[in-house]
């Protein structure tokens, strides 16, 4: 029985032994797709650093734009300003001009309406049937080719 009970524990050492070898057979595969993750984890990695560097210069160059812009946009604004300030002065100028040309036309109206005011002489009934008859004769001697 000692020969049969120590060939039944070899028997399970070896069964254990075979479990063990195909164990590390899982692991070492395991192993070997957890090295090929980590190196692309790693590329991975570098391309996102290297994305990461460029996102950072080109956050700079537009921090750089935004000044320029800004002081650009500043100065454009200052002349706007004085543009305004001129075209203000220029306006209210305007309106002195036309504030005095209007008290210049409110002077002379008071001669206007008094003459406007006089009567006119009745027109001569006469003088005026004289005027248009000679006009008519006239323009019927340039139709005729008779010019007076």
């Amino acid at each position: 029985m000692s020969n049969g009970f120590g060939v039944m524990i070899e028997a399970l050492v070896a069964v254990l032994l075979l479990i063990t070898i195909g164990y590390c057979v899982v692991l070492d595969k395991r192993l070997r797709r957890f090295r090929a993750d980590e190196h692309s984890l790693k590329a991975t990695i570098s391309e996102l650093i290297t994305a990461t560097e460029i996102a950072e210069r080109a956050i700079a160059g537009l921090k750089l734009t935004v000044r320029e812009c800004d002081q650009n946009l500043g100065e454009r604004l200052r002349a706007a300003d004085r543009f305004a300030a001129d075209i203000t002065q220029k306006i209210e100028a305007g309106e002195g001009v036309l504030t005095r040309l209007a008290k210049i036309a409110n002077a002379s109206r008071p001669l206007a309406a008094v003459t406007a005011a006089a009567p006119a002489p009745a027109p001569d009934t006469n003088a005026v049937l004289a005027a248009a008859q000679a006009f008519a004769e006239r323009a019927r001697m340039r139709s005729n080719g008779r010019a007076a």
